[in-house]
């Protein structure tokens, strides 16, 4: 726990110190999921700011039966939030598109909806917009570009799923939040379940190097490589001369 002390110590440092530099008087805005990795984000921004400059948004997509777990952590943290559905805006492209959706674009198109909305809130209020990601679940590439993928500042996207959980224990969140199980809400899987093994196993390669199982291995190497594009900066075309 110590360890995970001084994570959290040297990470509430480091908000302080960006919003020194990039806003001394802007809010932190997060997108609230009720999961750990929100409700980590969010309270690392209250210990860094204080409660008053953390605006937390909720954002359901019609119906969304966990929400109530997103709601317990802006209760736990006393911040102010806002819910936004975002329904009717994904309704809306999608009825005016003419095409068919991908299956992958449309598992996509929330998340981005969801950046473009916490933007609009962000924008309105002087803020900050956080990206929530962790390094476990960046490395194989279950994030979407520029939706949980973008953010203004990223607490925890050298933080693996375990480190995620040992800083959320130290903080003193509530287990539920800490120990939920992650899912895409939408296939009824949880992110383990799709990924064909668990965070702890490839926390355990992404730290030490250790895996025992072969297949395994070779399948988080061909997801991390394949997927390397999200977390690169966009390859840019450079005049020759500069």
């Amino acid at each position: 726990m110590e360890n995970y002390r001084k994570l959290k110590d040297d990470c509430v440092e480091w908000i302080k110190q960006f919003f020194e530099k990039n806003g001394k008087d802007c809010q932190a805005v997060i997108g609230i999921s009720g999961g750990k990795d929100s409700s980590v984000t969010a309270a690392l921004c209250v210990e860094a700011l204080g409660r008053e400059r953390v605006l937390g948004v909720l954002m359901p997509d019609g119906v969304q039966p966990d929400i109530g777990a997103a709601e317990l952590l802006v209760r736990h943290l006393g911040i102010k939030h806002y819910t936004v559905n975002i329904r009717e805006a994904v309704l809306g492209v999608v009825k005016n598109l003419p095409f068919e959706l991908s299956e992958q674009s449309s598992i996509n198109l929330p998340p981005r909806i969801r950046m473009a909305t916490l933007y609009a809130v962000s924008q309105s209020h002087n803020g900050r917009v956080a990206n929530t990601c962790n390094l476990s679940e960046d490395w194989v590439g279950y994030s979407t570009r520029y939706g949980d993928g973008a953010g203004d500042f990223s607490p925890l996207s050298h933080l693996t799923v375990q480190e995620v959980k040992g800083i959320g224990k130290v903080l003193a969140l509530p287990e539920e939040l800490v120990e939920k199980t992650p899912s895409d809400g939408l296939s009824g899987k949880s992110d383990e379940d799709k990924l064909g093994f668990t965070y702890e196993v490839l926390d355990r390669y992404i730290r030490k190097g250790e895996i025992e199982d072969q297949r395994i291995k070779e399948r988080i190497d061909r997801l991390h490589e394949a997927n390397l594009f999200k977390i690169q900066s966009i390859p840019c075309f450079v005049p020759e001369g500069e």
